[in-house]
């Protein structure tokens, strides 16, 4: 037991220096999956009791990319994720590659959002959350994150029936054309 507790710990360390990539602070080639299996390490806790959570990792070439900044747009999706859920739902984290992108989407089977909400969402200091509850940033910050990476992050919403984002990001140019 001691010695699975400790292979936890060890893994958890890994898992945070990893999401953190404090020895990473600017761009470099990376598999979004990787990055993503990190993130969901992370925001486990914070999902366990909530959802259920489904990868459908597809293959991906390498993007360039700040890892630590994707991962904190990946963090902030899969927290919202859960916290749209009103009784116990799913999550599901799918991965694939189109035509120069790298796409991700994280869907749940949360409340939904109105066409309103939708229309808003990546505005600074909109916020559904009560007073106390929330910022009104993480979105506007994710999606800022996102342009600045070349890519785009979109919402599609249906009240009652769930969320997905999608973020689509550039591929690495070099690792294609070789």
């Amino acid at each position: 037991e001691s010695l699975d507790g400790a292979n936890r710990v060890r893994r958890i360390v890994q898992d945070l220096k990893s999401f953190s990539r404090l020895d990473q602070a600017e761009s470099t080639h990376v598999n979004l999956n990787e990055c993503l299996d990190t993130t969901i390490n992370i925001a486990w806790n914070e999902l366990k009791y909530i959802a259920t959570l489904e990868r459908q990792f597809g293959e991906l070439p390498e993007v360039v990319c700040n890892p630590q900044q994707l991962n904190q747009v990946f963090l902030n999706l899969l927290v919202n994720a859960a916290q749209a859920m009103e009784q116990q739902g799913v999550i599901t984290v799918k991965t694939w590659a189109e035509t120069g992108f790298v796409c991700v989407s994280i869907a749940d089977t949360g409340k939904g959002m109105p066409e309103e909400v939708q229309r808003h969402v990546f505005e600074p200091f909109y916020t559904t959350k009560p007073a106390g509850k929330g910022t009104g940033l993480g979105l506007s910050i994710s999606a800022d994150i996102v342009r600045k990476h070349h890519g785009d992050i979109t919402v599609t919403s249906e009240a009652g029936k769930g969320t997905i984002f999608t973020v689509r990001l550039p591929m690495d140019k070099e690792k294609t054309e070789s």
